[in-house]
């Protein structure tokens, strides 16, 4: 940070300009295969000095490639000449100059055309302090500027940076209820694809936040947004095709809150929900918050009859929830029961039960039941012992008398 004496303003170097290791504005920035962007230079001497882990995540690398981060390279770039040209336009820490220049752009109607170097001083206000996003919230017709940028543009770089500064003020009071009064229709959410598709990592786990918390206040918007051709689909290659912890977990937070409509659920299950969820109940290492989404994903397709169907038929899931019972927390237990109830009890499916059993599910099942779970959920418990009792013979004697015809090699 520097300091321009003429005009008593401070310049700000963007803090996602900066490589994380060297702290230097980037030169040539390169992604890893965790998401994060580096400077060439210095992931490189990183990964020739022997390591095999992200130096921020700390990750271990399933490969060291690095990937040029072009959006990033271009938004540098802009800084970087808007800087030379006119230095005021990045001097941010002087809310009231940064407000006024704000205010200019929007009496003056230079909203739709905005330049990137404006729209980076809006975001970097916003990811100053809380007073900068509560100014930009406050500020008439700044909501406005925003929806009508996002509904005209294409630019994956434009879009970016308005669904950043989106993300950064939704949480001030009342921006979702201005929000709502604009006629948020496929024209506001198509730009969401684009950034889900071509942006940067954060922007990702920014649109994809966005989406959820609009989804969670506005039913129309929820409606609007599963009608969009594509987003589901975008959302769902989110969650399955990272690593990233937080890009999951808020992949998977957008999906539970967009998925409440029978339709929705059927095309999450044809997209492959139901393998994705059972792969991260899989592995123990994982957090609990994502544990808790991907059983929610589980309990919400399971009813529907396509998503019964796919959890019975997958022996891995039903294995995965009854092994999470207990073990993670009270939000994944009681979520799994229902699971469980609603596909052993209520479906009555015979590849369920006998996968439920064979994982020790009557006894888990049990203890949930003495533990301080809801009455709802003791209730169900209740039903489930009743089942696997009724069904523990025939099950077990249908799965051995399998298991004796398999041909030995």
């Amino acid at each position: 940070m520097a300091r321009d004496k003429s005009n008593e303003l401070y310049l700000s170097v963007p803090s996602f300009f900066k490589c994380p290791i060297s702290m230097d504005v980037m030169k040539s920035p390169v992604s890893l295969c965790t998401g994060v962007t580096y400077d060439r230079t210095s992931i490189q001497n990183w990964l020739d000095s022997g390591h095999n882990t992200c130096p921020a995540t700390m990750q271990v690398l399933h490969s060291t490639d690095v990937v040029p981060n072009l959006t990033l390279r271009r938004l540098i770039r802009v800084w970087s000449d808007s800087s030379l040209l006119c230095p005021e336009s990045h001097a941010i820490f002087n809310n009231p100059i940064a407000i006024d220049y704000i205010t200019k752009l929007i009496s003056n109607g230079e909203t739709e055309n905005l330049s990137l170097g404006a729209l980076l001083r809006i975001v970097e206000l916003a990811k100053l302090s809380e007073e900068g996003r509560e100014s930009l919230a406050n500020l008439d017709g700044f909501v406005p500027m925003m929806v009508r940028i996002l509904k005209h543009s294409d630019e994956v770089e434009v879009v970016e940076l308005v669904v950043t500064a989106l993300d950064l003020i939704l949480s001030i009071k009342g921006v979702k209820d201005r929000l709502k009064k604009f006629n948020l229709d496929d024209a506001f959410f198509s730009p969401f694809n684009i950034v889900l598709q071509k942006g940067s990592l954060d922007a990702r786990i920014r649109a994809a936040r966005v989406l959820e918390s609009l989804a969670v206040f506005d039913n129309e918007s929820r409606r609007v947004i599963a009608d969009q051709k594509g987003l589901l689909n975008e959302l769902y290659h989110f969650t399955n095709t990272l690593t990233d912890w937080t890009a999951i977990d808020v992949g998977l937070a957008a999906l539970i809150a967009i998925s409440t409509s029978r339709q929705v659920k059927k095309e999450l299950v044809r997209l492959g929900i139901v393998r994705t969820a059972a792969r991260i109940l899989s592995d123990s290492e994982n957090p609990v918050g994502m544990m808790e989404k991907a059983m929610k994903v589980l309990q919400m397709v399971s009813t529907c009859r396509e998503g019964r169907t796919a959890i019975s038929e997958d022996e891995k899931c039903v294995t995965a929830v009854v092994q999470r019972l207990i073990k993670v927390s009270t939000a994944t237990t009681e979520l799994g029961i229902v699971m469980i109830w609603s596909v052993c009890y209520m479906w009555r499916d015979r590849s369920a039960l006998e996968a439920a059993m064979r994982n020790n599910g009557l006894t888990k099942v049990l203890l949930v039941m003495q533990s301080n779970c809801s009455g709802t959920v003791k209730q169900m418990c209740r039903e489930l012992v009743k089942v696997f009792r009724v069904n523990s013979k025939s099950c077990l004697a249908s799965y051995e008398t399998r298991t004796t015809h398999i041909t030995p090699y």
